[in-house]
Formats: C-alpha cells, sequence, structure tokens
C-alpha cells in the first residue's frame, strides 16, 4: 500500500513541476511580440510622450544632463549611435547639449510651430529634441539640444558579468534595477550544447543553466557590488532549483571572466559561509553565453509582471 502511494505522489510531484514549467513556456510567449522591430522593449508612457509625441522633459529632471563620462549616447528606441561624449558640453540649461552629432546619425526637420528646428534619429525617427545656432557655447557654435529620456548612454569601457540564480526573468529584472547596470541579457551558460532553445535547456540535459549577461559601468557600480547584490536577490543556499522552479537548468552559479572576478566571488562566498549560509553557489570561468529567445528578454518590464521567486534579502 505505501508503495502505491509513494508512486503516486512520485507522479503528482512530476505533474506540478510539468505544469509550472508549461505556464513559464506560454507566459514568455505571450510576451513574445513586446519587442519593437529594432529589437529593444517597447516604450513606457513617459518615453513615448517624448519620443513619439514630442513632448519635451522638464528641464534638469533628466538623468544624462550632467553626466560627464566617456561613452556614447544612443537612441532609446532603436539603439542607433547618436552622439559621443566629446560632443557633449554643458549649457546650463538642464539638458544634455551636444554640438555635433555622428555624421548620418541625426535627421533635421522644421518644428510643427513653423520656428525651431527639430532634430530626430535618422534610423527610426524618434524625436531627440531641437537644434539652436548663434549662442557661441562651443566654436561649432551649434546647440543639439536632447532629452535624456530619448537617450541611452553607453560607456567607453564597459565590463560584464555573467550569473545564474534560477529563472532568468527574476533575475534580469532586479539586476536591471541597479545604478550603473547598462544591460541585462537572459541566456544559457555552462553546458556543452551549442545554440540551445530553452526546450533543450528546461529539458535538463544541456548543462547550461538559465543565467543573465550584466554589461555594467565600472565607474558607477564595482564588481564586488554587483556580486553582493546579485547573491542577495537569489537564494545561494539551494541546490538546483529556485523556489518552485527545480532542475540543474535552475542552479547557483558565478561565471568569471577574469581572475579578479573569481577572487572576489570565492571572497564572498566565504563571508557567507562564516556567516552560517551553507552556500552551494558554483564558481566556474565563463564559456560562450548563448542569449535566449526575444520573447525571454525584459519579459516583467514588457508584461507588467513581477518576480515570482526572487526578492531583495539583505545578507551582507
Amino acid at each position: 500500500m505505501l508503495k502505491y502511494i509513494f508512486v503516486a505522489a512520485l507522479l503528482a510531484f512530476v505533474a506540478v513541476l510539468f505544469l509550472v514549467n508549461t505556464e513559464r513556456m506560454q507566459q514568455a510567449r505571450a510576451g513574445e511580440n513586446k519587442l519593437n522591430k529594432w529589437g529593444k522593449p517597447i516604450l513606457n508612457h513617459e518615453e513615448e510622450s517624448v519620443i513619439v509625441d514630442k513632448g519635451t522633459e522638464r528641464a534638469f529632471s533628466g538623468d544624462l544632463w550632467d553626466k560627464h563620462e566617456d561613452g556614447t549616447y544612443t537612441c532609446r528606441r532603436c539603439g542607433l549611435e547618436l552622439f559621443k561624449s566629446t560632443a557633449k558640453f554643458d549649457s546650463k540649461t538642464g539638458w544634455p547639449s551636444f554640438d555635433e552629432f555622428i555624421p548620418g546619425a541625426v535627421k533635421m526637420v522644421t518644428d510643427k510651430d513653423g520656428v525651431r528646428t527639430e532634430i530626430v534619429c535618422a534610423r527610426c525617427e524618434a524625436h531627440l529634441g531641437h537644434v539652436f545656432t548663434g549662442e557661441g557655447f562651443t566654436p561649432k557654435n551649434k546647440r543639439y539640444c536632447v532629452n535624456s529620456v530619448s537617450l541611452d548612454f553607453v560607456p567607453a569601457n564597459p565590463a560584464v558579468a555573467i550569473f545564474a540564480g534560477g529563472c532568468f526573468w527574476g533575475v534580469e529584472q532586479l539586476l536591471q534595477q541597479k545604478e550603473g547596470v547598462i544591460s541585462v541579457v537572459s541566456g544559457y551558460s555552462g553546458g556543452e550544447v551549442k545554440n540551445p532553445t530553452y526546450q533543450q535547456v528546461s529539458s535538463g540535459s544541456t548543462g547550461h543553466a538559465e543565467s543573465v549577461r550584466v554589461t555594467f559601468d565600472p565607474a558607477v557600480i564595482s564588481y564586488r557590488e554587483l556580486a553582493k547584490y546579485f547573491l542577495e536577490i537569489h537564494d545561494p543556499t539551494q541546490l538546483n532549483r529556485q523556489g518552485p522552479d527545480i532542475g540543474n537548468q535552475y542552479r547557483s552559479e558565478i561565471f568569471y571572466t577574469d581572475e579578479q572576478q573569481k577572487k572576489v566571488a570565492e571572497e564572498l562566498l566565504d563571508i557567507l559561509r562564516k556567516k552560517g549560509y551553507d552556500v552551494k553557489t558554483k564558481v566556474s570561468k565563463a564559456g560562450e553565453f548563448y542569449p535566449a529567445e526575444d520573447y525571454h528578454q525584459d519579459y516583467y518590464a514588457r508584461n507588467g509582471k513581477t518576480a515570482y521567486c526572487h526578492f531583495y534579502t539583505k545578507r551582507f
């Protein structure tokens, strides 16, 4: 009798795992078309009011008007490189100001007021701002006045980190919120199969873990701070699982790209062990990272949902 009860319980457990995984795939596909044709997330209301409806953000309200690091400013809607940081100057107007754009990247059109000259992205025609001449700020005597919300900034020397901590949707969402993080890509790492699909990785037979590749600005956030945060947004004491997601594809692992990252990762894990945590997180040399299918990227941001098994817990 006990044998039959055990078999029934085992079958029920397998059925639950199957349903959870099936639901995840259905949810992911439901968001498949939420990226625009340039592979970027659909604009939020604030972005759309400026980029599409040609509005203007309040002076000094954006996050790029006083940025001075070396790098490139790209179009928020399509990703086209628009301005180099070497062309940026402080106009004291409260908006990012440049005296030249990357050749072929910006178009000028007559504003609907018939007086000013509007500037738009040459690829997607996103509204950027306006151009003004004769103000004497720089020898070029032009000021391309741009809304911060129309731009993304890519530092000249970004760094990369790769983490695995369960479902990549949740890890991606929380890491994207850290200041200094430029981009987070969901994907697969640590296995033997080249160019794996989500279905293959979900089977647990590829050796890959659901992972994220984080591009960050080391001038804003260090690798140590980023790795500490990663270890606080998932449970590093769980083996081959994270919450309801079970399997080696949901393991906790840090993939280092150089010896310094390895040293930092091992130091942080030692600190947790000394605090009494039974750490299961592996530290491995990074191999090939395979980006996941488009419908997995920015999943929670595109669908207005929240991570179901990832949240911040202070451990350091």
